[in-house]
């Protein structure tokens, strides 16, 4: 399935159950809400907070991972925004704000300050 076919069957979804109706407001507050899922979810997998079934969290995180992006979906349909040619348009920006060795230098000087901040932490 291709981004936009998605796109297109969640507004006809919507459609059909009143749900185009909402706000986009509070399509944005939904999201907000999963995202805070997801990061539970990630806590558990990262060791923060005990799993007790590790899979059954990497499940629970997919699921969230939908739910969040399907209100994002809603929010650019009700924007009448297509996905996926925005996130064709994003690849080019993205590119060229990171090329390779500028992207690992960057990514490397992020290691180390978490590395150094963990350490701190640990004192």
């Amino acid at each position: 399935m291709h981004i936009s076919e998605y796109q297109q069957w969640l507004h006809h979804y919507d459609l059909e159950r009143g749900f185009e109706r909402v706000q986009p407001s509070q399509t944005l507050v939904h999201a907000m809400e999963e995202l805070g899922e997801i990061a539970r979810e990630v806590l558990y997998l990262e060791g923060y907070r005990e799993p007790d079934d590790l899979e059954m969290r990497r499940a629970m995180l997919a699921e969230e991972l939908a739910d969040c992006v399907t209100f994002l979906f809603k929010l650019a349909y009700q924007f009448d925004i297509d996905m996926e040619q925005a996130l064709k348009g994003n690849q080019p920006k993205a590119n060229e704000r990171f090329p390779v060795e500028r992207g690992r230098e960057l990514a490397e000087r992020y290691l180390q300050r978490q590395r150094k901040n963990a350490e701190r932490l640990q004192e």
